[in-house]
């Protein structure tokens, strides 16, 4: 899909369709500022000495307590982007042609300015739509305007039975803040309809891509800080391209359908999917004891815990209607099958909520005609997760007789406790196991009824906590997921606390967090499938969490993806990797293992798919000979025999990060930049160079790929001792602005490289008379002859190696 008009166009309907709402808002007297109030006499309501319809008057209150509870911006945001949803929804169903009146409501098929729907407003049946009013609106010739808004309303309320978690009945608040002027040349509708080419249309994938770049300005801004609770949506989604969606889907659902099946056609339909490493006759023996020999594919389950715009989900439905069709089910039956009992989707935002929901309908509608007909109401097990705040357990207790449930208080105070900050934690929430088999008599409750008007909106408000609840308590056979990538610099004190408490080992990044949670969240032996930071496979901070997983859990195939696997979209920031686990561990696998670090995503999918750079020759328990038990699948057997075998280089040397400047414009320059009388180039020594009243002395700085020595090319303040750098304070007065000084070590022989590299190790030697090094790079302090270790380090990196 060209992409350039979406990332065009959404950066600025989002800012418009801001200014549009808070417009709107202004003219019901709503602003950041100032709430005016509202006034009844008869049938009219008075605003700021304007008279409005006395209906008014309740939406009006409602938007106020919302902004009392929310804030006004975010419930501008919010609204605003509802709106957008509605009519990016409209749109691509006029243009599928699946409105079932068959007229344009956005548009005109023959590019007139004058959407279809207008012209044809006598003639159309729409459930509440007055068509005396359509008529005297139509006769009357100047309220154009106010004709389109009526027929606009009516046909939201018309989907709202199909879709109701998109389109509310518009006798609420987001009436009132529905965009004005929208027949206008520049107003929303218009450029909707007109920056975006119709054959984009096509693919229900725009629907995930007008999701990314519409929120790409709001990351921009929180991205980098401590992320509030209401912005981590904002600061986390990242689309996910297709064909790495289809790589994890087709490796985790398709593969538990072919464990059970081999000789299924499926296999021929799905381009990423990995034919296993083979494996030992004892491997193959633990792999059968564990699968299957008939499958329902009534009972398959996936869900997307971080389910975003619902790409991973529109994939798997593809693939479970392939799975359905080959067991000889009705293609018409198939899609209310796979929305109610296959798919499952949680999202802390209620805007990408509502966009999986339409996703998945829309793919639905298109297999079977009558999905959005009145009367079939279809329930999706997709949904925003909901804070409990608003829950009133002492009103629940008092107003209904829990024992008749088997219910006490204490139970609803435990749901409510669980998921007071479910719009922060997410997915990451897990239902105790007491709560959970509470859960059958919840359910019952939240679906009883009331005749007092508190504990009936108590009830109301229980309904989608017990929801929630349930698809967070259940297993399933494939949990794959994009999910958040957030370190704890970036998180709030509260996300902090909860990652800490709950997911120790995983604590440094929200990603990790969620790999853990896919374990409780797949059946035993089921797939978790993620693409995520590949930080997790080599750093120390990810030890303990990398251990656990090796020894209970499974990689089945790995995609290690390196920069640039999501495109434009990230640039160089993301380094992923889309690794599919499998939640029991037989002794001895093989995974199969992809090194696709290098090349553009094009370059990446196209190797994947045809299988290239493949590594499946070491078994996942010998990633446990080598201290911190890094998952270096590329590094030949006999290294890793090696870490066995051999002393390790500890024994040997001392290592240490280099000096951090604080303000490298500052101290560090090129040689030629300074005087070469000004160079410390014989002192040997700390105390010669003390004394020598030079004031730049050489160092290691990193730099690119150099074998065995060299890289030599910048010098550093280090005058009186480095005295200034030891001791200039940060701005904060908190603690010096420069680190790491290694004092004992500088002036010494060493071994430097470079610290950060996806390409080969490169040690280089450092005779003495030079500064440690500088933080863009690591050495080693030795304790016996430099030159030996460097021979022995060049003869272990053979293999190229990530340090």
């Amino acid at each position: 899909m060209d992409t350039a008009p979406l990332k065009s166009y959404a950066p600025a309907a989002r800012r418009e369709f801001l200014q549009a709402v808070t417009d709107r808002a202004a003219h019901y007297g709503l602003t950041a500022k100032r709430i005016e109030p509202v006034t009844v006499q008869g049938d009219v309501a008075l605003i700021a000495g304007e008279a409005f319809p006395v209906r008014i008057a309740p939406l009006r209150k409602a938007l106020e307590e919302r902004i009392a509870r929310d804030g006004f911006e975010v419930t501008i945001e919010a609204l605003a982007y509802t709106w957008f949803n509605r009519l990016v929804a409209i749109r691509y169903m006029e243009l599928a042609g699946y409105l079932d009146h068959g007229l344009r409501v956005l548009s005109h098929p023959e590019g007139g300015v004058e959407p279809e729907i207008l012209g044809a407003a006598q003639r159309i049946d729409l459930p509440g739509l007055d068509p005396k009013k359509v008529i005297d609106l139509k006769l009357d010739g100047t309220r154009q305007e106010e004709l389109y808004r009526l027929l606009l309303v009516a046909q939201c309320n018309a989907l709202s039975a199909a879709m109701p978690f998109l389109f509310e009945r518009i006798n609420d608040a987001t009436e009132l803040l529905l965009p004005a002027n929208l027949l206008a040349s520049d107003s929303v509708l218009r450029t909707l309809v007109e920056k975006l080419p119709e054959d984009l249309w096509h693919d229900i994938e725009i629907i995930g891509w007008l999701y990314q770049f519409y929120i790409s300005e709001k990351k921009d801004e929180v991205i980098g800080k401590v992320v509030k609770s209401e912005d981590i949506p904002a600061a986390t989604q990242l689309f996910t391209p297709n064909w790495i969606v289809k790589y994890m889907v087709q490796n985790s659902l398709g593969a538990t359908w072919l464990a059970t099946y081999p000789d299924s056609p499926l296999k021929s339909q799905m381009e990423f999917y990995i034919e296993p490493a083979e494996q030992s006759p004892e491997v193959q023996a633990q792999l059968a004891a564990i699968t299957p020999t008939s499958l329902d594919p009534e009972a398959l389950t996936l869900i997307d815990p971080a389910s975003g715009s619902g790409h991973i989900l529109v994939e798997a439905y593809d693939l479970l209607k392939a799975i359905y069709l080959e067991r000889g089910y009705r293609q018409r039956d198939i899609p209310e099958l796979i929305l109610t009992k296959n798919l499952f989707g949680l999202d802390i935002c209620p805007r990408a909520a509502q966009l999986t929901g339409f996703a998945l309908m829309m793919k639905g509608r298109a297999d079977d005609r009558r999905l959005l007909e009145p009367g079939r109401g279809i329930t999706l097990n997709v949904m925003p997760l909901v804070n409990s705040t608003d829950l009133d357990v002492e009103r629940l207790a008092s107003g209904v007789d829990l024992a008749a449930y088997g219910l006490a208080k204490q139970d609803l105070v435990e749901l409510a406790e669980l998921f007071e900050h479910a719009t922060t934690f997410g997915s990451l929430i897990q239902v105790p196991p007491g709560l959970a088999e509470k859960l059958p008599a919840l359910k019952a409750l939240a679906s009883s009824q009331s005749e007092d008007l508190f504990t009936a909106e108590s009830l109301r408000r229980l309904g989608p906590l017990v929801r929630q609840a349930e698809v967070l308590a259940r297993q399933y056979d494939a949990v794959v997921a994009n999910p958040p990538y957030m370190g704890s610099k970036g998180m709030n004190p509260l996300t902090k606390e909860f990652a800490k408490k709950r997911f120790p080992d995983a604590k440094s990044d929200l990603f990790a967090c969620f790999i853990e949670r896919g374990y409780s969240l797949a059946k035993p032996a089921g797939y978790e499938a993620m693409v995520t930071m590949q930080s997790w496979m080599f750093l120390s901070s990810f030890e303990a969490m990398r251990e656990r997983l090796l020894a209970e859990k499974t990689i089945t195939t790995m995609a290690h993806l390196g920069p640039r696997a999501f495109g434009s979209i990230s640039g160089e920031v993301v380094q992923a990797t889309a690794a599919v686990l499998r939640n029991t561990t037989p002794d001895g696998y093989r995974p199969a293992f992809f090194r696709l670090i290098d090349g553009d995503e094009d370059a990446k999918s196209r190797a994947l798919a045809n299988g290239e750079q493949r590594h499946d020759a070491t078994a996942q328990d010998e990633f446990k000979k080598i201290p911190g038990s890094p998952v270096v699948y590329w590094v030949s057997n006999r290294v890793i025999d090696g870490f066995a075998s051999f002393p390790p280089l500890s024994e040997f040397v001392d290592t240490r990060i280099g000096l951090i400047t604080g303000d490298n414009e500052r101290y560090i320059r090129n040689w030629q930049e300074v005087s070469l009388t000004g160079i410390g180039l014989t002192e040997v020594t700390r105390e010669a160079a003390s004394t020598s009243g030079k004031k730049w002395f050489p160092q290691s700085k990193g730099g690119d790929f150099r074998k065995w020595f060299g890289n030599n090319t910048t010098v550093l303040d280090w005058s009186n001792d480095g005295r200034e750098l030891q001791t200039r304070l940060h701005e904060s007065g908190s603690r010096t602005l420069a680190h790491n000084f290694n004092l004992d070590w500088i002036f010494h022989e060493a071994v430097t490289w470079t610290k950060i590299s996806s390409g080969f190790f490169s040690p280089r030697y450092q005779p003495t008379g030079f500064l440690f090094n500088d933080a863009s790079s690591n050495a080693f302090a030795t304790r016996v002859d430099c030159k030996f270790c460097l021979a022995l380090l060049c003869a272990c990196t053979t293999q190229p190696v990530l340090t």
